[in-house]
């Protein structure tokens, strides 16, 4: 099987099957291609239902979860979004088909220069890269209207709610290192509601808002 019939399988089996079914949010796990940012003895796997290892310790999200986390941010095209942990890339390239610019924050050298090299191979132009602790954020282009977090905090780092746009939404994990809750916040006229989604488990967030 191809990888491009791969990925629709992918698509209908991992996704719509699960009830997502926002077109553009199904477009863009189309088009981009999962088996570009895993390493590449495990491409035959990258479209399978499961977080894969990429290296330093660090994983790539299944892609439900990567499409759960996407779907509550509800973009439209004309978004700001700072995603806190590239990872492999493979996240802000799926963020970079819906919003209009992403801002992506990564603490690991390594990663952060594959991450930027791929999107860049891939004709991503409006993606950032910085090298930098997540639990701060990117407070130089705030405010966003939307936030991804891929790593877990104890709870909202200050600093990513202070970034947050009036209007904005946030997806985080919260909890600690062996599961967490997904959650999704939204700021209006100054109120964060609190919302929760799934239970999960990701690595945890490093740094003065994360895990020490």
């Amino acid at each position: 099987m191809s990888f491009e019939e791969q990925r629709e399988q992918m698509v209908l089996e991992q996704l719509l099957a699960r009830g997502l079914t926002d077109e553009r949010l199904l477009a863009a796990f189309r088009k981009v291609p999962r088996h570009r940012f895993v390493p590449p003895e495990l491409e035959a796997q990258a479209y399978t239902d499961h977080p894969l290892p990429i290296g330093a310790g660090q994983t790539i999200s299944q892609p439900y979860m990567v499409a759960l986390m996407t779907s509550r941010l509800v973009l439209q095209g004309h978004e700001r979004v700072l995603e806190i942990g590239a990872g492999s890339g493979y996240q802000a390239a799926i963020l970079a088909e819906l919003a209009l610019e992403v801002f992506s924050v990564e603490r690991i050298p390594e990663l952060l220069r594959a991450a930027a090299e791929r999107l860049g191979a891939l004709g991503y132009l409006n993606v950032h890269f910085t090298a930098g602790n997540g639990s701060l954020g990117w407070a130089a282009h705030a405010p966003y209207d939307a936030i991804v977090v891929t790593a877990a905090a104890p709870e909202i780092p200050e600093p990513l709610l202070a970034q947050l746009a009036d209007g904005g939404t946030m997806v985080l994990p919260i909890g600690p290192p062996e599961g967490q809750m997904l959650v999704e916040a939204r700021k209006r006229h100054g109120t964060v509601t609190q919302r929760e989604i799934a239970s999960c488990v990701f690595v945890p967030l490093l740094g003065r808002y994360g895990w020490t």
